[in-house]
């Protein structure tokens, strides 16, 4: 499977070192966020290779939803928790940091399930900023640039049936609902089999340290982001 370059198994016990995890974030989310970076001081593991490495563990549902628990750092010892239709991802003094349940029809053919995997997790990697930006921009509000905080909260998906092909995603709609300084994001896509939408998908981020929309700040944002992603992209 191709998620094997980026995490290290010990038997049932697995970890994503810093520089997987960053790699992982770059070559395959294209995620140039600064917080998986591997020398950031903030470091954590992208919410992304987790959701992906269950997808290759546990094969793929019909019917899906993943909740985000919490932030993993470097080389923390993790497990897989069996609970009926929930698995979930601990750590040695038994914190969870993401719940995946799963019903309906099983997909367990390992290309599907990387084309998928690979489909959203860069499709979830750049809602900064081409998707996020904008959104703010319409409701006046932005990410404070000193302290940004943009939490990755939960995901569903939802196949009326599997094709026989991986299918693409595109944005139906994204919407934000702010919250004082915070906000609720919500942006749902498409599974489509060529001109038939055969799945819907939605994600959930929280947006924290909210300030008041402006676009000089905000395209300072932007560009750094951008710079990062051609210099880094690059180097990848």
């Amino acid at each position: 499977m191709f998620l094997d370059a980026f995490v290290s198994r010990h038997g049932e016990q697995f970890a994503f070192s810093a520089t997987q995890a960053s790699r992982f974030a770059k070559e395959i989310a294209e995620d140039f966020n600064p917080i998986h970076d591997a020398d950031s001081k903030r470091f954590c593991v992208p919410g992304d290779l987790l959701f992906a490495f269950l997808l290759s563990r546990f094969g793929l549902a019909a019917q899906l939803s993943c909740r985000f628990e919490g932030m993993v750092s470097a080389d923390v010892q993790l497990h897989c928790v069996e609970l009926g239709d929930e698995v979930q991802i601990q750590d040695q003094n038994g914190k969870i940091y993401l719940s995946l349940i799963q019903s309906g029809e099983r997909q367990q053919h390992c290309q599907f399930i990387e084309k998928l995997v690979r489909d959203y997790v860069r499709f979830s990697g750049q809602n900064f900023p081409h998707i996020l930006q904008p959104l703010m921009q319409q409701h006046g509000v932005m990410i404070n640039p000193q302290r940004p905080l943009v939490i990755y909260q939960s995901m569903t998906l939802h196949f009326n049936r599997f094709g026989a092909e991986c299918p693409t995603l595109r944005l139906a709609t994204s919407t934000l609902v702010q919250e004082g300084k915070r906000a609720q994001v919500v942006l749902t896509f498409e599974l489509c089999d060529g001109d038939e939408v055969i799945g819907v998908g939605e994600k959930r981020l929280v947006l924290g340290s909210l300030v008041p929309y402006d676009d000089e700040q905000m395209q300072g944002m932007v560009d750094f982001y951008n710079q990062r992603k051609q210099t880094l992209g690059q180097a990848a």
